[in-house]
C-alpha cells in the first residue's frame, strides 16, 4: 500500500511539498526577525520616555500623581517586553519620589 507522500512523489509533487515547507520556514524566520525588531524598537521608545520623565521630575524633587500613573503604565509595558536591566532602579527611584507639596492658603 502506498502512502500519500509516495503517491504525490510519483506524480512529481514532492518538490512542491518540500518547496512549500521551505517557503513557510523562510517566512516564519522573517516574521520572527521583524517581531524582534518591533519589540526592541518599542522597548527603546518606552525606555527613552521613562528616562525623560524621570529626569524632568527628579530635578523638581517630586512627581505628580498623573506623572506617576503614566510612568507606571510605561513601566508595565516595558517590563512585559523583558530585559529590564538598569530601568528597575530608575523605576524604583521614580516611584519613591513624593507627590507635589501641598500649597498652603494664608
Amino acid at each position: 500500500m502506498l502512502t500519500t507522500y509516495q503517491i504525490l512523489s510519483l506524480l512529481g509533487c514532492s518538490s512542491l511539498i518540500s518547496g512549500g515547507i521551505g517557503a513557510l520556514v523562510t517566512r516564519l524566520v522573517s516574521y520572527r526577525k521583524e517581531n524582534d525588531a518591533l519589540k526592541k524598537g518599542i522597548q527603546a521608545l518606552l525606555r527613552a520616555q521613562m528616562i525623560t520623565d524621570y529626569n524632568k521630575w527628579y530635578s523638581k524633587g517630586y512627581a505628580p500623581i498623573y506623572a506617576r500613573e503614566n510612568f507606571e503604565n510605561c513601566w508595565k509595558q516595558y517590563e512585559a517586553l523583558g530585559e529590564n536591566g538598569v530601568m528597575n532602579d530608575i523605576h524604583n527611584k521614580f516611584m519613591a519620589m513624593p507627590t507635589p507639596p501641598e500649597e498652603t492658603i494664608d
